[in-house]
């Protein structure tokens, strides 16, 4: 099948083409809008020194070396049963498998990014700030670190991070033509029917030499 002929049959099936990705992104959008809540997504940034920090210059590349390696493993450490057990206990929570948590520890810097999503946006900054309070005191603990400080405290949100309507809406209606498209290829295949004089010739191998029109009635 060439283009123009695939562009024939879907003018002929023009409703079906329009109809069905108006569809599906009408459905869509009812249900992002009617059963999907907001999500709001708080930061916090926390700042990692190592124990064997020290001022002088000479020391300041073995010091800042030490402390990105410490900060790869203390962004594990986030994630953590005890930090998130802490977390929670502090906040007076069971646990903290309702919020969407995600850290970020490049290799270039000793700062952390923590970041926490949830669907109130208070309870979304509360926890992310238990995370770094929490985090702080166990990396004391049980790693040669000196200090994991809090950078910036991470604040109630105040617009929606998610979800991204319009992007399902618009998915939903792409998705809509192509099923329609499909669909509108499928019936023309299954359809072994012969519409015009074209096809008998396509068909036979023989070429046509007249043919009746077609007489409207009345």
């Amino acid at each position: 099948m060439t283009l123009l002929e695939l562009l024939q049959l879907l003018k002929r099936h023009l409703f079906l083409v329009i109809a069905l990705p108006i569809v599906c992104a009408i459905a869509a959008a009812g249900v992002c809008y009617t059963m999907m809540s907001n999500t709001y997504t708080a930061t916090t940034s926390l700042y990692v020194l190592a124990e064997n920090a020290n001022d002088n210059s000479s020391n300041l590349g073995s010091t800042l070396n030490a402390s990105q390696l410490v900060s790869n493993d203390i962004a594990a450490l986030i994630k953590s049963d005890r930090v998130m057990k802490g977390a929670a206990e502090d906040l007076g929570l069971e646990d903290l498998k309702a919020f969407k948590i995600s850290v970020n520890s490049q290799t270039t810097t000793r700062v952390i990014t923590l970041t926490v999503t949830g669907k109130d946006p208070q309870q979304a900054a509360d926890v992310a700030n238990a995370i770094a309070s929490e985090v702080s005191s166990v990396a004391q603990q049980v790693m040669d670190v000196r200090s994991v400080n809090v950078v910036d405290e991470a604040s109630a949100p105040a617009k929606p991070s998610g979800p991204n309507r319009p992007m399902y809406v618009a998915v939903a209606f792409l998705a809509g033509l192509f099923l329609a498209i499909a669909i509108v290829v499928l019936m023309d295949m299954l359809n072994t029917r012969v519409s015009n004089s074209d096809e008998v010739e396509r068909l036979l191998g023989i070429p046509v030499i007249g043919q009746f029109p077609a007489v409207k009635k009345g």
